[in-house]
Formats: C-alpha cells, sequence, structure tokens
C-alpha cells in the first residue's frame, strides 16, 4: 500500500470514526492552508473559475471564491468518507433532488436514464440516493493506480452502485451501459471533462475543450432520456437538480457523428448554467479548456 492509498484508507476510518462537527472543521481548516500555500491545483482551479465569472470580477472576490471552492471541495471528500456510516433514512436525508419525479417516472417506465453530471457538489451523495430509493444505477469511474480504484468500487457498490472502469473491463464499459439502460437503470456520468482524448470539442464559457461523447451516444443509442444534472450544496444537505429531457436531434438532422456534436454542446450549454449558478461547488482543479497550458502539478485527476 503505498502513501497515496494509505491517505484513502486514513481518511475513511478516521472522517467515520470522529464526530461531524470534528471532522468538518479539520477538513475546512485543510482547504484554507491549500488556500493559504498556493500551489498548482489551486492555481488551476484559480484559472478555471476566473473564465466562470468573467474578467470583470475584482481579484479580491475572485480569491474568496477559490477559498470557498477549496471549502466545498474538502466537504465532498468529507462527506464522502463518511457515507458508508449512514443508514438509509440517513442517506436520503443527506440530499435533495430536484426533479426527482421526472427521474422516478423514467424508471417506473423501464426506459431508464442518463443523467450527464458536472464534477460538483457530492456525485457520490447522489448515486447513494438513487440506490437509497431502490432503482437500479451503473456509472463510469476512472481507472486509478497503486489500488486507489478498487478500493473507490468498493465503497461505491457498497452503497449500492454499480462500477464499471473506464478501461481494461470485461467488455468495453459502454456495451455494459447500454444493456442497463435498456434494463431501466440510471446512468450517471460525469461529463464536464474529457478522459480519453478522444472527446468532443465544445464551446464552454466561451471557449473551446472536449467533453465526453459518452452521454450523447448513449441516449442516441437507446432512446433513453436525457437530463444534465447541476449540484451543489447547502449547509444541512447536498442538493442537485435536473434539466430535461433533453432535445435529442433525430437521424434527418444529419449523420450520427453530428448528432453527437450537437447534442454534447447542448449538454455544455445546460452544465455551463449550473457551473455559473454555483460556481463555488464546481471541484474542476484540472487543465480544462483547449489553450490552457498543461503543468504537471495540477493536471494529475482526482
Amino acid at each position: 500500500m503505498n502513501l497515496t492509498e494509505l491517505g484513502y484508507v486514513a481518511g475513511w476510518r478516521v472522517a467515520r470514526a470522529l464526530p461531524r462537527p470534528i471532522v468538518a472543521a479539520a477538513f475546512r481548516a485543510g482547504a484554507d492552508h491549500v488556500h493559504r500555500r498556493g500551489g498548482g491545483a489551486t492555481a488551476r482551479l484559480r484559472a478555471n473559475l476566473r473564465r466562470v465569472v468573467g474578467p470583470d470580477v475584482p481579484e479580491a472576490e475572485l480569491d474568496e471564491l477559490v477559498r470557498r471552492g477549496l471549502r466545498s471541495y474538502a466537504r465532498y471528500w468529507m462527506e464522502a468518507f463518511r457515507l458508508p456510516s449512514l443508514n438509509r433514512e440517513q442517506i436520503l436525508a443527506a440530499f435533495r433532488l430536484d426533479g426527482e419525479e421526472e427521474l422516478a417516472a423514467a424508471v417506473a417506465a423501464g426506459r431508464g436514464a442518463v443523467v450527464a453530471l458536472p464534477h460538483a457538489g457530492n456525485w457520490d451523495a447522489a448515486g447513494a440516493w438513487v440506490a437509497a430509493n431502490g432503482w437500479p444505477i451503473t456509472t463510469v469511474a476512472e481507472r486509478l493506480p497503486d489500488g486507489v480504484f478498487e478500493r473507490f468500487v468498493v465503497f461505491r457498490e457498497a452503497l449500492g452502485m454499480e462500477i464499471l472502469p473506464n478501461r481494461g473491463g470485461p467488455r468495453p464499459a459502454f456495451d455494459v451501459l447500454v444493456d442497463r439502460l435498456r434494463a431501466g437503470a440510471v446512468v450517471p456520468l460525469l461529463a464536464d471533462r474529457d478522459l480519453s482524448a478522444r472527446g468532443v470539442e465544445v464551446d464552454f464559457f466561451g471557449s473551446r475543450t472536449r467533453m465526453p461523447a459518452g452521454p450523447a451516444l448513449l441516449a442516441l443509442r437507446t432512446g433513453a432520456p436525457l437530463y444534465v444534472a447541476s449540484l451543489w450544496f447547502e449547509p444541512d444537505r447536498a442538493c442537485a437538480s435536473i434539466e430535461g429531457p433533453v432535445p435529442v436531434p433525430g437521424p434527418d438532422e444529419g449523420p450520427l457523428d453530428q448528432r453527437v456534436r450537437a447534442l454534447t454542446q447542448r449538454i455544455a450549454d445546460e452544465l455551463a448554467v449550473g457551473v455559473a449558478r454555483h460556481p463555488e461547488d464546481w471541484h474542476m482543479l484540472q487543465r480544462l479548456w483547449l489553450d490552457q497550458r498543461r503543468t504537471k502539478t495540477a493536471d494529475r485527476g482526482r
């Protein structure tokens, strides 16, 4: 077990063992220390948030937003580490979804649903909430090194989620997701950052970036309704809202690759609305836009 994996293990154990106010204060203090120290990831968050809020926001205001953003990111980890200690009723009470009826109807009708998510708020709490409602849920996770991926799979599967690796699984993740959607599952996918270098180029806050084609392609392939989520924190719980179903281009609107590009741009537009509404809860500490320079420190994934 290396230091990275050891850190995750310690986080899960300590965060669950101590009272929440003590753990929350410790994570908040850690976020403030990271903010004061600076560093590559903090600089990348600052640059990303500058794109969101625009050039006219004063530096002092942006700096305060970065501080709150790091506190939000720390809160995500703190609450994720504590999730396994919660019972079903506590999981349901700790999360709110605006638009719950839409998702429930899609599941009840056996159509399943694709939900495009940003790296924001607490997506693990959202997944646990879906599972606690008794709805089947399958998603994809980045295959991280050094045993971390396996520990995250165990963690999320214990909460009722099926986790597929983005590469190296017994079957291609896309094929499994198609099967799950046709069986009526909820398929949430992080959609604001492409990990494959084969993503769809889109406009996002006025600049070009790449986003994964998976959510659009799944909706086009299966006919499952496609929703775009916004996630944020309120003082007493993690929250989300869903917009949709997003209109899906029909066969008469061009070849498949053209329709995937058009639909992915629609997803990007909806994601931008949610990020702009809650920028402090957008946890994008990596390089995102195509015109940003690479830095070794800041480009490491979560």
